[in-house]
Order: structure tokens, then C-alpha cells, then sequence
């Protein structure tokens, strides 16, 4: 996987089937942040896939559209890296992380 940073820098990186792309960020030491730490309560890893790759993807589930309402730059193939598992079918796909996040974070309830 080659995570393209908002300064258009490449880094390319192996994955293991089943990680996040938020957590294969950050093992890889790549700044993709990820303020709620994959709880799914902010859009701050939101990424930016290949049509490609995000055709093949299941559809993002209502929670994570409601937080990818709240991304910064969102296009059509907007997703949160928290929320993809790295699959073989990924091999080669390239990631592009935004040029700024927006940290709205939902309220958790208790």
C-alpha cells in the first residue's frame, strides 16, 4: 500500500491482511491522525481511496458517514481509515491523506 501525504510524498509500505489503514499509518510512522483512536467518534483519518479500491470496499456504515460529514475535503471516494481492513485485493492501492483535518468529535453518551 502507498500512502500518498498531503505533501505528495510516497510511502510505500507492507501490510498485513486484516490491519486498519489507521493503525498501519502509525505503525509505519506515516501522520494520518486518528484522535478517537479508531472508535469511530471523528473523521481526523479520513482518507482519500482510488474509485477502484473504493468500488471494491463495502459501503461505509451509517456511523462513519456521519462522521465523514465532518471531514475536511471530502470527495466521492472519502473513507476513514479506521475503518478499512487491509484485503490481497489491496496490493498496490494508493491512500491519500487530506492536507487538514477537522477534529469534531461526537459526544459519547453514557
Amino acid at each position: 500500500i502507498t500512502f500518498i501525504t498531503p505533501q505528495n510524498e510516497l510511502e510505500h509500505v507492507m501490510a498485513k491482511e486484516g490491519t486498519n489503514l489507521l493503525d498501519l499509518a502509525h505503525a509505519n510512522d506515516i501522520d494520518l491522525e486518528g484522535a478517537c483512536e479508531g472508535s469511530l467518534a471523528c473523521s481526523t483519518c479520513h482518507v482519500i481511496l482510488e474509485q477502484e479500491h473504493f468500488d471494491r470496499l463495502e459501503e461505509p456504515s451509517d456511523e462513519e458517514n456521519d462522521m465523514l460529514d465532518l471531514a475536511f475535503g471530502l470527495t466521492e471516494t472519502s473513507r476513514l481509515g479506521c475503518q478499512i481492513k487491509v484485503t490481497k485485493s489491496m496490493d498496490g492501492m494508493k491512500v491519500r491523506i487530506p492536507s487538514a483535518t477537522r477534529n469534531v468529535q461526537q459526544a459519547k453518551l453514557k
